[in-house]
């Protein structure tokens, strides 16, 4: 199956001394986006992009939690190294900052302003924090100020909720304090992953915020095709590409297709799928030191990938408890190879469900201004989410 659309009028995206092109971006997720899920997608898209790490918390940094050490480990062959961190306290958010500068631990760093999660914004985390705007500047100024030169960039929603929005404010306060880039997903946190992503908001962001401050669009962006056209509807300069991708690591090579002029681009078959496949359960197994582990912990994409091909129940069933490499190859190899790319397969994947309320600290919307760290127990000691 065969795509055609036509390339979007853009330039690399600069952060600092780091230049990224295509201007495209893979999206922190919780037990995703770990090393072999950023390798797999690296090499599809030959090397192009720019991929991020889990969530890392800044508070188990400091401290050198073992599984958090592990988590900011990069293969040698990963340029530019991203890592994002979510905080709530300046000075913490601060130290770990200048962790990773004098250790030389990433070549950028991102910070969360985004996860709606409870145990995050519970805390005052997340896209919770936004909303402080006082606070939100204290930690800009320190992970800008102890960056020592690295670039600092900020991934946000548009606010709690319709009644309580902070993303134009929150884009001014990181364009004041130096923020590299700011990246924008066009739902609010009650929203969680439910309804349409609004992209106007996108635009008012890209108007508002000084034109040297690159700002990046997030939130539906299924296929190639979306990411041009949110491009041209809201004037971004790039795009961030999180559930998207998800079973589809090869959405960066058709990415890097259409921004790098290509009007036709092809969509795999089931053969190419089942390879991918394959290859990303032999990488987590690598990574975790062990085969069965990770054709486990693999288990968690076979639905994501089989979507909208002929699979059936039972076989879908016996991929989905595959405990070897040779195990998922049989099973695999039972499918019929050579189907064709489904349209079924396009569109939402991932979660797609809302909230009935945001939790937030007690007394969080009192005061917008307010500048003290939420409590004592505010940072989280555990990272990836």
């Amino acid at each position: 199956m065969t795509t055609t659309v036509e390339a979007p009028a853009t330039a690399p995206l600069k952060l600092g001394g780091i230049q990224v092109w295509p201007p495209v971006v893979l999206a922190p997720m919780a037990g995703i986006t770990n090393a072999p899920f950023r390798t797999l997608c690296r090499e599809q898209s030959g090397g192009k992009g720019l991929f991020v790490s889990e969530m890392i918390t800044t508070r188990a940094l400091v401290e050198r939690d073992r599984k958090t050490m592990r988590l900011i480990g990069f293969d040698a062959s990963e340029t530019p190294r991203s890592i994002q961190l979510y905080g709530v306290d300046p000075v913490t958010v601060g130290r770990a900052v200048r962790m990773i500068a004098d250790e030389d631990l990433a070549d950028h760093i991102d910070l969360n302003f985004g996860c709606p999660v409870p145990k995050v914004t519970r805390k005052g985390g997340g896209s919770a924090l936004p909303y402080k705007r006082n606070l939100l500047r204290d930690i800009l100024r320190q992970a800008v100020g102890n960056a020592g030169g690295l670039p600092v960039t900020m991934k946000m929603r548009k606010g709690i909720d319709d009644d309580h929005m902070t993303y134009l404010d929150a884009g001014r306060i990181g364009a004041e304090e130096g923020v590299s880039a700011i990246a924008l997903h066009g739902r609010t946190a009650i929203q969680h992953y439910s309804g349409v992503a609004d992209w106007s908001a996108i635009a008012r962001l890209r108007e508002s915020v000084p034109a040297e401050v690159p700002v990046l669009g997030n939130g539906d962006i299924w296929s190639a095709d979306d990411a041009v056209r949110m491009v041209r509807e809201t004037g971004c300069d790039g795009v961030v590409v999180g559930r998207g991708c998800l079973g589809r690591p090869w959405l960066f090579k058709e990415l890097v297709s259409v921004f790098e002029g290509e009007t036709r681009y092809a969509r795999p078959d089931f053969s190419y799928v089942a390879g991918v496949m394959h290859r990303h359960a032999q990488l987590l197994g690598e990574w975790i030191g062990d085969e069965k582990h990770g054709v486990v912990d693999f288990r968690k994409h076979v639905a994501w990938y089989t979507k909208g091909f002929s699979v059936g129940s039972e076989l879908r069933r016996a991929l989905a408890l595959a405990s070897s490499l040779d195990e998922l190859a049989e099973h695999l190899a039972a499918v019929d190879q050579d189907q064709r790319w489904p349209e079924s397969a396009d569109g939402p994947r991932g979660r797609t469900s809302g909230a009935n309320r945001v939790v937030l600290p007690e007394g969080w919307l009192d005061d917008p201004y307010d500048c003290a760290v939420p409590s004592a127990d505010a940072e989280l000691d555990t990272s990836g989410g």
